[in-house]
């Protein structure tokens, strides 16, 4: 299916001053996502754990919206030809119903922004979420290592943030049902064929481990990629013997790859190829 994402503001501002700032004046060759999954992942909401009446209610929307097409059509708004809509967050006041979502909005097309106003497929969801619970909509927007953190901490009452179902996160919030399936891809330089040979997760493991602590891999600090490059129990990742080098957003990892300060980045599929349109139509 054809992939259609919008471009973030702030993601074409960085993207152009790294084409053109710090004095150079060539382009960069742009970047590429290697097309072989390598992690099976489920994506789910973080509830508190002092909620369990929220986390029934989250559950029986996650089933409603699964069954009435209404997932379907929010995904084809950002993985199809169908429009993003903009979310919008209310002030919080503790003298309103209010359903409090903590999120980073730097994970496109899950969580992103343009301007002052919110998207992405977990913004959708949150906002028909809250009028499905007669509550208003509070948007709280942080570093994603600190999205089940805050929850755990009764700061709000549920992550909505493309979290992975991951044991160690249950320390801080009970998991709704899944309503997405994801995988972790690799992105290199267009330019960039270590890569083009590999037909397997297998294959692309194989030249990974024979990397040395020289190499450089960029991953969103908190996320799976670190869990996958680092090594992980719960998941049962070994890691690798490479340096894992962690940013705020994955944008980010990706522009310092294309700056020949890294050699790869790890990151969520659809961020991916989110990232890696938006540069490429740059170039």
């Amino acid at each position: 299916m054809k992939k259609v994402f919008v471009l973030t503001i702030s993601m074409l501002m960085f993207c152009s001053f790294i084409l053109t700032g710090c004095g150079s004046s060539s382009k960069s060759s742009g970047a590429k996502v290697i097309d072989i999954p390598l992690t099976d992942e489920e994506y789910a909401f973080g509830v508190d754990k002092n909620q369990p009446e929220l986390l029934a209610k989250v559950n029986e929307f996650i089933a409603k919206i699964k069954s009435d097409g209404t997932l379907e059509k929010i995904n084809n708004k950002y993985f199809g030809d169908g429009k993003p809509e903009p979310v919008t967050s209310a002030a919080q006041d503790s003298s309103k119903d209010q359903l409090i979502v903590a999120t980073n909005a730097a994970f496109e097309p899950f969580e992103y922004m343009v301007g002052y106003k919110y998207y992405g497929i977990d913004m959708e969801i949150a906002a028909l979420l809250a009028d499905y619970l007669g509550k208003e909509l509070v948007i709280s927007n942080m570093d994603f290592d600190a999205v089940c953190l805050a929850v755990g901490q009764g700061k709000a009452d549920i992550a909505m943030s493309g979290l992975t179902i991951k044991e160690d996160r249950k320390e801080y919030v009970t998991f709704t049902d899944p309503y997405y399936n994801a995988s972790q891809k690799i992105i290199v330089k267009a330019d960039d064929n270590t890569f083009d040979n590999c037909k397997t997760a297998a294959d692309v493991e194989a030249i990974l481990s024979g990397l040395g602590s020289d190499t450089k891999i960029g991953v969103q600090t908190g996320t799976t990629g670190q869990f996958y490059v680092e090594g992980d129990e719960d998941w049962g990742f070994e890691g690798y013997n490479v340096k894992c080098v962690g940013y705020k957003s994955g944008s980010l990892a990706v522009q310092d790859m294309l700056n020949g300060n890294i050699n790869y980045v790890i990151i969520d599929e659809a961020p991916a190829q989110s990232i890696v349109k938006a540069i490429n139509e740059l170039n």
